[in-house]
């Protein structure tokens, strides 16, 4: 006897009472939510196709630079239609970037979970989508705010594909450093949306996070070099000792500290004293972290990895607060 069915068959008041309205029930009623199910996973694995964590840095670094470039007033809905053209960019980007290292995250641990990688669509599908993305992504900036805006982000979209991905990252060590250049083009971007060019604060901001891209990524690639090594991808801690590794981390991390503060001229004293704070505290993680593999105890670079993901924020939360307050800046208090 069924749960919920009295003895001899009949079925509850208010209930089916011919057998064949319980054989259509049970037939149809998984089928379609199967179906379901089948659907919303697929849209889930196009989501991820576009890397949402990623983007995360877009917002982060888009809206201060377009701050800055017009200090002392807020486009809400010109920062909207940049965000999102941009967004669509960093996501046809990303996708693409799936596309050509399907082979490679299957091999991976981190990665194999991946839509690609464990085979979510075709490899055909995905491309026409990061494609997609990519046009809709020009001509959005293009309508919205300006020519070179959406110049940029196609530039963004070759430059990580072609360059980076194709290019570098299977052939050097060094592959971060160059390419990293693709995650510095929200500032770009950003800052071109609202004055149609590219000023010299913008290209600091560039440097920001050119410089800042090295010691991040190679943190997190400290607790994966075994995935790095199976793929035979040459990421430098792939390939290198962890106290090369770490040196470096420390070199990049006081050059990413000089370009925060290289910046201050064009910004006002909330900028500066947030970027001098966050930069000392960023500047003794890492230190720490080279200290640790020096004297051979064990270490924790996943921290490293979180905290730099923190003093990214701190500095360009503190440039957007600094920019709509719109003091004078440090430059103009000076002369």
């Amino acid at each position: 006897m069924r749960i919920g069915q009295q003895p001899g068959g009949h079925g509850f008041a208010g209930g089916p009472s011919h057998p064949d309205d319980h054989d259509r029930g049970e037939d149809t009623h998984p089928a379609e939510t199967s179906a379901f199910k089948r659907a919303i996973a697929l849209v889930l694995a196009y989501v991820a196709l576009t890397k949402p964590r990623v983007i995360e840095l877009l917002l982060v670094t888009t809206i201060p630079a377009m701050l800055l470039a017009d200090r002392g007033h807020v486009q809400p809905w010109l920062i909207l239609t940049t965000l999102f053209g941009g967004m669509l960019a960093a996501a046809s980007a990303n996708c693409l970037n799936m596309v050509a290292d399907a082979d490679i995250d299957k091999v991976m641990a981190r990665t194999a979970k991946r839509p690609l990688a464990r085979g979510a669509m075709p490899v055909s599908h995905a491309f026409v989508f990061g494609v997609t993305l990519g046009i809709i992504s020009f001509f959005w900036l293009w309508a919205t705010t300006n020519l070179l805006s959406g110049i940029l982000a196609v530039v963004t979209i070759c430059f990580y594909i072609f360059v980076y991905t194709l290019v570098l990252k299977r052939r050097t060590s060094q592959n971060v450093v160059w390419g990293g250049a693709a995650g510095c083009m929200p500032v770009m971007i950003g800052w071109s949306a609202v004055t149609g060019t590219i000023g010299w604060q913008a290209v600091v901001m560039f440097l920001v996070i050119f410089l800042w891209t090295p010691p991040h990524t190679w943190a997190l690639m400290l607790r994966y070099k075994e995935d790095y090594q199976a793929a035979n991808v040459p990421m430098l801690p792939a390939v290198a000792s962890e106290t090369k590794v770490t040196k470096h981390i420390v070199v990049y991390s006081w050059a990413t500290v000089a370009a925060t503060l290289a910046l201050a001229p064009g910004s006002g004293v909330i900028y500066a004293a947030v970027a001098l704070a966050a930069g000392i505290w960023f500047l003794v993680v890492a230190h720490r972290l080279y200290a640790g593999v020096r004297a051979g105890t064990p270490v924790k670079p996943l921290k490293l990895f979180i905290l730099s993901n923190e003093y990214l924020a701190l500095v360009f939360c503190g440039l957007a607060v600094d920019s709509v307050i719109g003091w004078d800046t440090l430059a103009q208090l000076v002369s």
